[in-house]
């Protein structure tokens, strides 16, 4: 499969290798790791404060919105389906009408990105790779969207959790993290493939934070170019992770410039598009790295 030059989701087209773009995280959610879920116990004008979450980004130049009603954050619980529902549904709807950019369902339930999709969201975030839920690529691909495959092998039995820096993974072993885990990405895009999904819309995450000790997130990181040979537009995640806490002893909400030289090294390792909390910022750092890196 040869990687595209472009992504069309409705107006937009993406140019890949001319920019790095930027997805912002809206969390939906009262346990994010990284301290902004907007899901309050006392308040119920969630849909309204992602809504405004999300134009505020969009402003500050995200050009996707990746909109979660579920932490992954190591240790983390599965929440049921209904109630994911009633927490992303109205907020993707009301996204969609108020942005001009895509919105994309962080999901690996079929019912969950169906319903989104039909909500006015264009792309699907998987993380479990499309392999958590058979339906999953034929919902995608019948809808026509864009699709995430990222790479995981995070298990309960391997998160540890320290109360300041947050929850990591321990003793999770590879044989070549790289080979491994390009190995297990071309499973998934051929998962996307068979389902009906058109090899343009697919985009790889390698997965930094999932199922990957602190020591292999990093190497990720160095050796992210190696998955250019997959000729699929890359997706990275580093924002506020914990490996950037245990490397810098740092708590969530003291990660920005340790996710500014997470970004700035994922743009040089071939990154197409970053995903982040601090739209802002990343937004000077993607600029100023793709000045360097596509000169």
């Amino acid at each position: 499969m040869s990687r595209s030059p472009t992504l069309a989701l409705g107006a937009r087209v993406f140019e890949w290798g001319s920019r790095t773009y930027l997805m912002g995280i809206v969390n939906v959610t009262p346990d994010s790791f990284s301290g902004d879920g907007l899901l309050k116990p006392d308040r119920g004008d969630w849909v309204d404060r992602a809504v405004a979450q999300g134009i505020a980004q969009v402003e500050a130049g995200a050009d996707i919105l990746d909109v979660g009603g579920e932490s992954t954050r190591p240790g983390s619980q599965s929440v049921p389906l209904e109630e994911e529902l009633r927490r992303v549904a109205p907020v993707v709807q009301a996204l969609a009408r108020a942005v001009n950019v895509p919105i994309s369902i962080d999901t690996y339930k079929a019912q969950v990105a169906r319903q989104a999709l039909s909500a006015g969201a264009t792309m699907v975030n998987d993380v479990w790779g499309l392999r958590m839920d058979p339906a999953m690529g034929r919902a995608a691909a019948e809808a026509g969207a864009a699709v995430v495959v990222m790479h995981n092998r995070s298990r309960p039995k391997d998160a540890a959790q320290e109360g300041r820096l947050g929850g990591r993974y321990l003793g999770v072993e590879y044989d070549d993290l790289l080979a491994d885990v390009a190995r297990e990405l071309r499973e998934s895009v051929a998962l996307a493939l068979a389902a009906g999904v058109r090899p343009d819309r697919i985009i790889v995450d390698p997965g930094i934070g999932f199922g990957k000790t602190v020591e292999q997130n990093l190497e990720l990181i160095r050796r992210l170019r190696e998955l250019t040979a997959l000729e699929c537009p890359i997706l990275a995640g580093p924002s506020r992770k914990s490996f950037v806490g245990y490397t810098l002893d740092l708590p969530p909400d003291q990660r920005v410039e340790g996710t500014a030289a997470a970004v700035t090294l994922c743009i040089a390792g071939g990154a197409d598009i970053v995903r982040v909390h601090d739209v802002t910022v990343m937004k000077r750092v993607a600029a100023l790295a793709d000045a360097v890196v596509r000169g």
